[in-house]
């Protein structure tokens, strides 16, 4: 009973031959299924390398990623940091989708809350009605002869420097709340050009392991048709042998 225990464990499990690690055999992957690319980067770095031979799932990701860098090199000149963080995202199996206003509330400060409140209240016709109201009212009131004496006579001095007030006030609030805004568009566009580049790179090694799978499919077909020939031609023989 325990020579077969022994013997299943000894085919549940396999050595890489890139790491020399024995690792179980849903981790390895056999180098004959791997895409030429990668294979020529493994084969400079392990030259002794056979189609009979596996590597584990961590060296042939580590060598994904060095082929994806050398494709984004030799297509764009020098990587970005947003290109390396999608390859590496490539390699761990991580998303890259990022929801940036989450990111950017979560670091906000309370002074950074109310400037986005103010200036989402002073766009708004809420804002807009009040004012209005109130200025007509200010007008109206000293204008008039509402009042004995009236606390802001023509030509609304008072009301001048109360509006000149508010403007100097809610200017810098508005700019504060519009390069949020920026940094969260910019972000945003950054999360959309990842994205599309992960989904681009991932679309073209899907290509290439269908161009690949199907040449090997092609090699596979070849070969037995030449085998069924060679069978025809030996049967022709064998029957026309007296």
């Amino acid at each position: 009973m325990s020579e077969h225990h022994d013997s299943n464990s000894a085919e549940d499990t396999g050595p890489c031959a890139v790491c020399g690690g024995t690792f179980p055999t849903r981790e390895l992957r056999g180098t004959a299924g791997v895409r030429p690319g990668i294979m020529e980067l493994i084969r400079k770095d392990h030259p002794g390398i056979g189609s009979e031979d596996h590597i584990c799932r961590a060296d042939l990701a580590r060598y994904r990623r060095l082929y994806l860098e050398e494709l984004l090199e030799e297509e764009r000149g020098e990587l970005s940091e947003l290109d390396r963080e999608v390859i590496e995202s490539i390699e761990t199996g991580e998303l890259v989708t990022q929801n940036p206003e989450e990111e950017i509330d979560e670091t906000m400060t309370f002074g950074q809350r109310m400037a986005d409140h103010v200036a989402a209240f002073g766009g708004s016709w809420t804002f807009i009605l009040t004012f209005l109201a109130v200025l007509m009212g200010w007008i109206a009131i000293n204008s008039l002869s509402l009042l004995t004496k009236p606390f802001d006579p023509y030509p609304y001095i008072l009301l001048n420097l109360v509006l000149s007030c508010i403007a100097a006030i809610q200017a810098p609030i508005i700019m504060m709340s519009q390069g949020r805004q920026e940094q969260k568009d910019r972000m945003r566009s950054e999360n959309d050009y990842q994205v599309n580049l992960k989904a681009e790179l991932e679309i073209r090694q899907l290509h290439e392991r269908l161009d690949y799978q199907m040449a090997r499919q092609w090699e596979k077909l070849a070969e037995l048709q030449r085998l069924q020939i060679e069978y025809l031609e030996a049967r022709t023989e064998a029957d026309e042998a007296p």
